[in-house]
Order: structure tokens, then C-alpha cells, then sequence
């Protein structure tokens, strides 16, 4: 047995030791030790050269790296050289090809390889029949067209996905149509242009699988002009093709399994011979332009289906009607149409149902019961519709429900028990819910995002909430939530993203807050990657190839950061965190303990009336993007510490007391515009336009009754000046007349004439009021 990473003989001396034991055995012809998680380097390769005879070396999936040795050379019996999966580096030389001659298959795939391979390098391999060269990480260039050569070999199988393929004219690959023996094709992810190749299903009756997706191809998509028994897959979809689908495409292709036309241009209808295809397994013509009614021929027809997904296009029509009898059915997903009308029940016999998504259509009518019946159902989306009325009560047998999203209807009434504890999704945001949130949820254990966004909630938030242990995302946003924020909420240790705005919740901060993960790495897992649902075909002659890839559903959430609202998807939810509080009435001191929030990426405390000053703990909010201290109460300086939030994007404290000198123009405080400040009095310096400077007298303003200090500093200021320049002038006046007699004697002269006739004017007038009084 061949030592692996973790024997006992991973030693040099003992891999020495074996690879000795086989240049003994001189008529050795077979060598696989893949999937043995090797770590040795070429040099593990070289001691296989020796062995002459050999003419199969499978090492794929190991963790071999550096250049591929030049040594493989001596391998000149070698048929099948398979080093996939590995680490191998540099370039692939063109003289190691040239020398195996009598190689059939090579399989180079997901290593590290860069620069340009030709494809004339393969001109002396007559022998040729799978080629394998997929990349992994897009840097190596695969060049089929220059310089200009004719192969001399018939192919079955080429798989060159993610290659960089001819990368200066982005051509289909001209020498496949000389190629008659194709069974597999994997040309996906090239961004190859031109017209879809007519010949490639029309010259290779022994095609089975495909591959092309994610290119830049234009045209119609052409049918063989025979009937074609060996094809079993086709993946075209994120292309350009346009026009209708042809007819008869169920007559030409009916031995089909897979066929996946997404994200392209067809128009028309869906055509009812796809019913003829018997064996088809998954189809997926979302995001096109088809219109008309669900195919009634297929709806009778495709009893094998399993997974089926029209959305995003422009089908209309009533659901699930009598005749609907795609019993097989897993995952189904009709959402984004014009379907209209009330749910019929011909979809009540799929019993393997796990997902079904009728979202954004035009369904009308109550939810019906026997949806309750669907006791296989993982996955149910009825999203932005016009449902009415109460969920059915018959909800409760849904026991594995993972996923439920009736968010954006027009339902009421309270919310039924919810018996699942295998639920990790539940959506119910925009409708018309009332009462306290929903204890039915105290049993889903599993509950990752609770999402009950936009109703009529009221009452406080109760006590069971805290045991949802596992929760991640918990949005209340909206609602006539009132009471105080309970300190068992620091009991949900994983949350990441919590959203409690817009409710009337009054009192102040739970200090225990600190005690919540919000995206701090150790607290969390991933729990929000995209499933899949994979589907393989596998010749023993041809290298096996996993054909579907994300085929599966993604968590999506709405969250408002950085003053606008995102949606949140997939992955990106394991990464994602944040706090909004806004708009509520709670007040008191902002908690020092939220500084220990380090891996938040987002906090909005906005329009409450919290007091206190900003607490210098903030400074450790090393990930925050986000920050709005917006419409509040609190007063004193801006913590210069803050200039040292490196990822800050978004930050406002407008509309508070706050007093002193702005954060320091630097870093990314330097792109913070006067928003960010205004509606402070009392601070100064850039951006706002008030200075700091000493000389600049400040105005005479008073805050919530507050008289500014300022003012009377001001006042006395004024006294003194005016009493000062008030004896100023008596003493100038004094001076004056005792230098000049003349204009002492004037001065004299009229200050007695004034006397006299003041006295004149006050006789006269006492002497008329008494004559009236008396008279």
C-alpha cells in the first residue's frame, strides 16, 4: 500500500523505499494512486518515470505542485496520463506532447498552469480521443485556432471549461466540425462569440453531453435533422439565443435528461413537444422571454421530472389545473410570470414536493389547505401576490418546512403554530398580521432568519424569542412593537443582523448586547452557502462530468446600512452584519459595551433621544461601515479616536447637542461632507462653515432653554466699554474747559439759560393745568 499524509510512513525514506519496490516491477502497465491526498512534490513523478512499461498513471487528486518534470518524456508507452486535481504550476510544455505519442487520454485539469497552449502541439497524437485541460484559476490561455493546423485524431470527449479559449477572437473552436465521434463537449465559461454552431448536434450522432454555458453565442438554437438517440444533456443557458424554440424539439431530442436554455433570449411559447420527452429530468427555461399557457402535453407528460423552473418570463394562464400530473416533482418554481387566478389543486398529488416557488405572479384567492398535505415540502414561496385571509391552520403538519416566504400579500389574522423543526426561513414581511409576534415559532428551533417586516405586531417582544438559539437574522422592522428591548435578546448569541426600527420601543440599551455575535467570526458558521442539486451522467469509456451547478435556492434578505437599503444574498449573509434601532424612543447613555462590536459592519441608532456623549469605545468598531448617531441628544466632543475607523463609509452624527472642534480631516473623515455635522450649534471646524478661531464672537442662541454662557460674556463685555467711554468723555469735557475761560463762560451761559427756561416752561404749564382742574 502506497503511504498517504497521516501514515506512519510519510517519511522521504519510506516513500524512497516504496517507489524502489516498483522500478522492480518491470512489467508494470497501470499506476493509479489518486485520491490519496498526496503532498510530495514532482520528485514522486520522477521515480515514476523509470518505469517505462507503464502505460496508465493515474495521480489525480492529490496535492502534488511545482512543474510538471520533464521526465514523462520516457513514458513512451503511456495511453491515459491523468495528474487532475493537483497543484502543478507553470506552463505546459509543448515537447512533453509532442514525445507521448501513443496517448488517448490526458487529463490536466484544475491545477495552477498559466500562459498559452497551443492546440498543434497535439499534431503528432494520432491516438487522441479525451482531452482535458479545465482550469481553475483562469490563467491559462488555450489557443485552438493559431497557427493554423489539421488534427489527426477524432476526439470524444473535449472538456476546456474556463480556458481563456482563444482568447484574441473569442471563435468556436473551427476544428470540431471535422470532429464525428464527439461524446462530450465543456467549452463553458470562454466568453466565446459568433453564431451557435449548427453542426456540432448535426455531425456527432453519438453526442451526449453539451456543455457551453456562460458564453457570448447569438443565433438560433439549431436542431439535428435527425433524431437524436444518444443525447442526454445540454446547457446553453447564459447566451444570447434568440428566437422561437423550435417545435419539434421533443421529436428530434426525446431521449434528453437534462436541458437547461436559462438566461437567454427565446420568445414564443414553450413547445407542447417537450412532452415527448419522456426521460427529461430537470428543464430550466427561466429568465427568457416565452410567453402563452403552461404546456398542457408536458404538464401530462414529463412524469420523470424532478426539477422544473420557468421563472422570470412572461407565461400566463390559471395554476395547476386538473390535468397538471407531474407527480415526480422536487423543486418547482413558476415565480416572476403573469399566472393568475386562484391555486387549483392539480398540484396536491406531488408528494415528493420540496420546493415550490410561485412568487411575484398574479395569484388571487386564499391559500388553499391541502398545501398542508405536501408533507414533503422544504421550500414554499408565494411571495408578492394577492392572497388573502389566515394562513391554513393544516400549516402545522408541514414538519420538515425549511423554507417559508408569504411576505408582500394581503393576509391577516394571527399566525398558525408552526410545528417544523427543520425551518430555517420564515418570510411573512408586508402583509397584515396582527397581535404580539408569534410564540407558533417557539418551536422551530432551527430558525435561522425570522423575517416579519411591515405588519401590524404589537404588544412587547416576548420572552420566547430568546430561545431561538440558532437565529441569525431577526427582522421586526416597522411595526407597533412598544416596551422595553428585553435583556433575554443578548441570549440569541449568533444573531448578525438585527432590525428593531420603527417600532415605539422606549427605554435604554441592553448593556448585554455585547454578548451577540454580530459577525464576529467565532460566533459564527456558514450556514447561508447555495445547496445544489446535482445531476451526473458517466460513461465508463469517458471521463466523468458533473453537469448541473447551482441549481439550488439562496437566502435573501432586506437590510437598510450606509442610508439605503441592499439585498443581501447567499454567502454574502455569512459575512454581513448589523444593528438598527432607529426610530424608536429609546433614551439614556449609548453603552460603552457596544464598542465591543468589533466585527459589525453596520449600527444605526438614529432618531431616538439617547443622551450621554459618544462613547470612546466606538474607536474598536474596526469593521463598521455604517454609523448613524443621527437625531438625538447626545452632547460633549467627537471622540478623536474615531479617525481610525479605516472602513467607514457612511457617518453621521447631524442633529444632536454635540459641542467642540470636528474629527480631524483625515483618512476616510476626510470625505465626510457637512451632513454628516450640521444641526450641532456648538461645533466648529470643517466642513461646517462656523471657525474655531477665538476672534469670531459667537452668536447669542439658546438649546432646549439652555442660555448659552457665551451670552453673558458677551453682555458684560458691552457694560464695561460703554461706562468706560462715558467717563472718557466727562473728563474730555472738563479738560477742554479749564484750558479755555471763554468756552467755560459759554458753556456756563447756556446751562443757566436752560435753567430758566425750564423753570419758565414748568411754571406755565402748573399754571394752566391748575386754572383747568378748578375752572
Amino acid at each position: 500500500m502506497l503511504p498517504t499524509v497521516g501514515d506512519s510512513y510519510h517519511r522521504t525514506k519510506d516513500y524512497d523505499d516504496y517507489y524502489r519496490e516498483l522500478l522492480n516491477l518491470h512489467n508494470l502497465i497501470s499506476v493509479n494512486i489518486s485520491y490519496n491526498a498526496l503532498n510530495a512534490s514532482s520528485r514522486t513523478i520522477e521515480a515514476l518515470c523509470q518505469v517505462k512499461s507503464l502505460q496508465e498513471l493515474d495521480l489525480s487528486w492529490n496535492n502534488f505542485e511545482g512543474m510538471l518534470p520533464p521526465c514523462l518524456h520516457n513514458l513512451a508507452s503511456l495511453r491515459i496520463l491523468d495528474l487532475s486535481h493537483n497543484q502543478l504550476e507553470g506552463n505546459i510544455p509543448s515537447s512533453l506532447l509532442t514525445s507521448l505519442t501513443s496517448l488517448v487520454h490526458i487529463y490536466l485539469s484544475y491545477n495552477d498552469f498559466e500562459g498559452t497552449f497551443t492546440f498543434n502541439t497535439f499534431a503528432n497524437n494520432s491516438q487522441l480521443e479525451v482531452i482535458d485541460l479545465s482550469s481553475g484559476g483562469n490563467r491559462l490561455v488555450v489557443e485552438t485556432e493559431y497557427p493554423p493546423w489539421v488534427p489527426p485524431f477524432q476526439l470524444r470527449a473535449l472538456l476546456l471549461s474556463n480556458c481563456n479559449l482563444n482568447q484574441k477572437s473569442n471563435a468556436f473552436p473551427r476544428f470540431l466540425s471535422n470532429q464525428y465521434k464527439l461524446r462530450k463537449v465543456d467549452l463553458r465559461h470562454n466568453n466565446l462569440r459568433g453564431k451557435f454552431p449548427s453542426w456540432l448536434l448535426e455531425n456527432n450522432k453519438m453526442l451526449r453531453v453539451v456543455i457551453l454555458k456562460k458564453n457570448s453565442l447569438t443565433g438560433h438554437f439549431p436542431l439535428p435533422s435527425y433524431i437524436h438517440r444518444d443525447l442526454v444533456g445540454i446547457d446553453i443557458s447564459n447566451n444570447f439565443i434568440d428566437g422561437l424554440l423550435q417545435e419539434n424539439i421533443g421529436h428530434r431530442l426525446p431521449y434528453l435528461q437534462y436541458l437547461n436554455l436559462s438566461k437567454n433570449c427565446f420568445e414564443g411559447d414553450i413547445p407542447s413537444s417537450i412532452g415527448h420527452m419522456k426521460r427529461l429530468f430537470i428543464l430550466d427555461l427561466s429568465n427568457n422571454n416565452f410567453t402563452g399557457e403552461f404546456p398542457e402535453h408536458m404538464a401530462r407528460s414529463c412524469i420523470h421530472m424532478s426539477y422544473l423552473k420557468l421563472s422570470y418570463n412572461r407565461l400566463h394562464g390559471q395554476l395547476f389545473p386538473p390535468f397538471f400530473n407531474l407527480t415526480s416533482l422536487t423543486s418547482l418554481h413558476l415565480d416572476n410570470n403573469l399566472f393568475s387566478g386562484d391555486i387549483l389543486d392539480g398540484l396536491s398529488k406531488c408528494s415528493y414536493l420540496r420546493v415550490l416557488d410561485i412568487g411575484n405572479n398574479e395569484i388571487i384567492g386564499r391559500i388553499p389547505s391541502w398545501i398542508g398535505n405536501l408533507t414533503s415540502l422544504e421550500m414554499l414561496n408565494m411571495q408578492s401576490n394577492l392572497l388573502k385571509g389566515n394562513i391554513p391552520i393544516e400549516f402545522q403538519k408541514l414538519e420538515v418546512l425549511n423554507f417559508l416566504d408569504l411576505s408582500y400579500n394581503q393576509l391577516s389574522g394571527s399566525i398558525p403554530p408552526l410545528n417544523s423543526t427543520s425551518l430555517h426561513h420564515l418570510h411573512l414581511q408586508g402583509n397584515g398580521f396582527t397581535g404580539s409576534p408569534p410564540i407558533s415559532v417557539v418551536n422551530c428551533s432551527s430558525l435561522l432568519t425570522s423575517d416579519i417586516r411591515d405588519n401590524n405586531l404589537y404588544g412587547s417582544i416576548p420572552d420566547f424569542i430568546g430561545g431561538l438559539t440558532d437565529l441569525r437574522i431577526l427582522l421586526l422592522r416597522q411595526n407597533h412593537l412598544h416596551g422595553l428591548i428585553p435583556d433575554h435578546m443578548c441570549q440569541l448569541a449568533r444573531i448578525t443582523i438585527m432590525d428593531l426600527s420603527h417600532n415605539t420601543l422606549f427605554g435604554s440599551i441592553p448593556r448585554c448586547f455585547n454578548n451577540i455575535t454580530f459577525g464576529r467570526i467565532q460566533g459564527t458558521s456558514s450556514v447561508f452557502d447555495q445547496e445544489s442539486l446535482g445531476w451526473y451522467e458517466s460513461d465508463d469509456n469517458v471521463y466523468p462530468y458533473d453537469v448541473v451547478e447551482e441549481l439550488g435556492e439562496a437566502e435573501e434578505i432586506e437590510f437598510i446600512t450606509k442610508s439605503r437599503s441592499y439585498t443581501y444574498k447567499g454567502d454574502i449573509l455569512n459575512f454581513m452584519s448589523g444593528l438598527d434601532l432607529s426610530f424608536n424612543n429609546l433614551s439614556g447613555e449609548i453603552p460603552q459595551e457596544l464598542g465591543d462590536l468589533n466585527e459589525i459592519h453596520a449600527l444605526n441608532l438614529s432618531y431616538n433621544q439617547l443622551t450621554g456623549s459618544i462613547p470612546k469605545s466606538f474607536s474598536n468598531l474596526t469593521q463598521i461601515e455604517s454609523l448613524d448617531l443621527s437625531y438625538n441628544q447626545l452632547i460633549e466632543e467627537i471622540p478623536s479616536e474615531l479617525t481610525i475607523l479605516y472602513n467607514l463609509a457612511v457617518f453621521t452624527v447631524a442633529h444632536n447637542n454635540l459641542s467642540g472642534k470636528t474629527p480631524e480631516r483625515k483618512a476616510q473623515f476626510a470625505t465626510f461632507d457637512i451632513n454628516s455635522y450640521e444641526g450641532n450649534p456648538f461645533l466648529c471646524g470643517l466642513p461646517l462653515l462656523k471657525d474655531c478661531s477665538p476672534s469670531v464672537e459667537p452668536t447669542n442662541t439658546s438649546v432646549n432653554g439652555v442660555k448659552n454662557i457665551e451670552d453673558d460674556i458677551n453682555i458684560s463685555i458691552f457694560y464695561a466699554s460703554f461706562t468706560a467711554s462715558y467717563v472718557m468723555c466727562l473728563l474730555g469735557f472738563a479738560l477742554v474747559f479749564y484750558i479755555n475761560p471763554y468756552w467755560r463762560r459759554t458753556w456756563f451761559y447756556f446751562i443757566d439759560k436752560c435753567i430758566h427756561s425750564c423753570h419758565g416752561f414748568v411754571s406755565d404749564a402748573w399754571y394752566n393745568l391748575s386754572d383747568h382742574v378748578f375752572n
